[in-house]
């Protein structure tokens, strides 16, 4: 028996689509700029990963920065100490909440002069801000899938693929020198595709997935 779909004003038979979900995977870029010297971050060191948030509703993932902090401090020798996020906000509340936070170096070497703060950096044992401003987008589709229930069933039949598309920035901050260290992005571009016979099957590229981890691995080398 051969399936076919049609795509686009082209017919797809079963090989083909099996051929084109062995193909399912992504692509990432990353870029890095460092400014000023080399940065060393030491065992007694910690970091916090913040994603930036505006008012006009732009927010960086949650999840995204989960992924990197987790990142971050796994990997045995080379882990490095992470503060969530949330954690982080909470107790340094209203200063990094997302109309109160400082956006630049600057700003934060104001911040600091309030000496509470100050003293909730050194019980931090805080070296580095990492704020990540960013999203992960669908940026085409093609394709469509139907379903049907009938007297002898129902199922889905079609196939259908969409374009992701996560873009991420990454500005360190020096905390101990009050500079901004550099910046990393991560752009990431993969194809999804899903099959329907009779039930769709999902097959993701993970772009999000992808970025997070090589970003979270250049930030390593970048402190280390």
């Amino acid at each position: 028996m051969e399936f076919h779909f049609r795509l686009i004003g082209k017919t797809m038979t079963l090989p083909v689509i099996i051929l084109l979900l062995s193909a399912c995977n992504s692509t990432t870029r990353i870029d890095e700029y460092r400014q000023g010297p080399a940065t060393n971050i030491t065992a007694g060191d910690a970091v916090v990963v913040l994603g930036r948030r505006y008012s006009s509703g732009h927010e960086t993932e949650i999840d995204f920065i989960s992924c990197v902090g987790r990142a971050l401090s796994s990997g045995g020798e080379n882990m490095i100490n992470v503060i969530p996020e949330q954690e982080f906000v909470d107790a340094l509340y209203p200063y990094f909440e997302t109309s109160t936070a400082p956006m630049d170096v600057k700003n934060l070497g104001q911040l600091v002069q309030n000496p509470a703060i100050a003293e909730k950096f050194a019980d931090f044992h805080l070296r580095f801000f990492i704020w990540i401003d960013g999203s992960t987008e669908t940026t085409d589709k093609k394709g469509s899938i139907s379903c049907a229930i009938g007297p002898g069933g129902g199922g889905c039949f079609g196939f259908a693929t969409w374009d992701d598309e996560a873009n991420y920035e990454a500005s360190i901050w020096d905390f101990k020198n009050l500079q901004l260290a550099g910046k990393i992005n991560a752009e990431t571009q993969g194809t999804s595709y899903m099959p329907a016979i009779i039930v769709p099957i999902p097959m993701l590229a993970r772009v999000q997935a992808g970025a997070c981890k090589s970003m979270a691995q250049q930030i390593k080398s970048f402190l280390q």
